[in-house]
């Protein structure tokens, strides 16, 4: 088994030849990524049994097993993701800015490759296809360090397409899956300040913190999701429910999934009369204030740690709130930056949520279920990045590249 550093050292070398690699050979290697996916459907599916088994036999939560398991439906979903990172325009050697100086100096601006692109995330074997083919696109090399819960996938996943890659002659260390799925590679990975560019952690909030805490390597803090729908008191009842059911229960585990639900004092009444029977059907637990309490019949009373979980799961915090100023305050002071939604008929409230919520997705009317890649025209996505710097929100081609400065003169010099 290599350890953790001499494959790092691998993608390091293979990262000069990856960076000058044109679009059509960039595509020629997706497509051949895919269709290996494809022909080792049954081995991917194998080797992911065997994790679902042990994950079964620890008591992994219901909703944790959907985000483990592969079948041929999601294995197919990966090839498609692979092409359609092919099909994106190539963001390399893009031009940014160009302009002539006085001197005679031609400067110009262009997007390059950042690397060497390592990944720690959780139990998502999906991110190992969708993290490599991003990478592979932009130009990257990918150290990618999955969750032991899905070792077997992961490993099985990078020696399908990894295997693809060598058959058309790329070096080994463009798509490397750590091995080692214990707590220890994820530290080593953090102190490769020689070998890795940027360190992306993607999971739940324990595993965000303590990459961001502990890693020397450059982070780029992604996927961390308290997000909140604010139901305002003139959003349309039945508008409201769709909504919340969505962004809550069609797929609780993610991070775009909806933590918390804030009624506005006027309609909560009307709002839950019509939420109720939705929640109670999908079988959503309700924690609660006092003032929601008094209106949910087997709500649970919440917490203060409640207003501040990403349950991944059908648990929904609830709360009343006078209005939108208090709704804003409120998100300012718990949310995570990844996405928050109002529902409301109100164009002046619209306008204000959009401007004064500071999160990487802001919605009017919509289910913030579509802080997704793939759903914004970017393909499959690396992660959704909560921060400013450098990238911001879902995380496409251009959030893996950098720009360096290139300069074409005839002998000048600097007086």
């Amino acid at each position: 088994m290599k350890t953790v550093l001499e494959q790092a050292a691998l993608c390091k070398a293979a990262a000069p030849a990856l960076a000058g690699l044109s679009a059509g050979e960039k595509n020629a290697a997706l497509e051949a990524m895919a269709a290996a996916l494809e022909a080792a459907a049954q081995e991917i599916l194998a080797a992911n049994a065997q994790d679902l088994s042990a994950a079964r036999a620890a008591g992994t939560r219901p909703a944790l097993l959907d985000r483990l398991a592969l079948d041929e439906g999601r294995i197919g979903a990966m090839a498609r993701g692979i092409r359609q990172v092919a099909a994106l325009p190539d963001p390399i050697g893009q031009v940014v800015r160009g302009n002539t100086l006085p001197n005679g100096l031609q400067v110009t601006q262009a997007r390059v490759p950042l690397g060497v692109v390592g990944i720690i995330y959780e139990a998502r074997p999906n991110v190992t296809a969708d993290a490599a083919a991003l990478c592979l696109k932009s130009g990257n090399a990918a150290l990618l360090r999955g969750g032991k819960e899905a070792r077997n996938s992961n490993l099985c996943l990078g020696q399908v397409m990894g295997g693809a890659l060598e058959a058309l002659g790329l070096p080994a260390g463009a798509l490397q899956v750590v091995e080692d799925a214990g707590r220890e590679s994820a530290q080593a990975m953090m102190e490769l300040t020689d070998y890795l560019d940027v360190l992306i952690p993607r999971g739940g909030a324990g595993l965000i913190r303590a990459v961001s805490a502990g890693s020397r390597v450059p982070v780029i803090r992604t996927g961390e999701g308290v997000c909140h729908i604010y139901v305002d008191q003139s959003a349309q009842v039945e508008m409201a429910v769709r909504v919340l059911v969505n962004a809550k229960c069609s797929r609780p585990s993610v991070c775009n999934a909806a933590e918390c639900v804030l009624v506005h004092r006027a309609i909560a009444p009307a709002f839950w009369a019509a939420a109720l029977p939705a929640l109670a059907e999908r079988h959503v637990e309700l924690r609660c204030d006092p003032a929601t309490l008094a209106r949910v019949p087997g709500g649970v009373p919440a917490t203060e740690e409640d207003w501040d979980s990403e349950y991944g799961d059908y648990i929904l915090a609830c709360r009343e709130v006078g209005g939108l100023e208090e709704a804003l305050a409120f998100i300012a002071a718990h949310g995570s930056h990844h996405s928050e939604a109002i529902i409301t008929q109100d164009y002046a409230a619209a306008q204000t949520f959009l401007d004064q919520v500071d999160a990487a997705a802001v919605y009017v009317n919509a289910s913030t279920r579509f802080t997704d890649g793939g759903e914004f025209g970017l393909g499959c996505e690396i992660g959704i990045s909560t921060q400013k710097l450098h990238a911001r929100g879902p995380m496409g081609l251009e959030a893996l590249t950098t720009t360096k400065f290139l300069i074409r003169g005839q002998g000048q010099v600097r007086e």
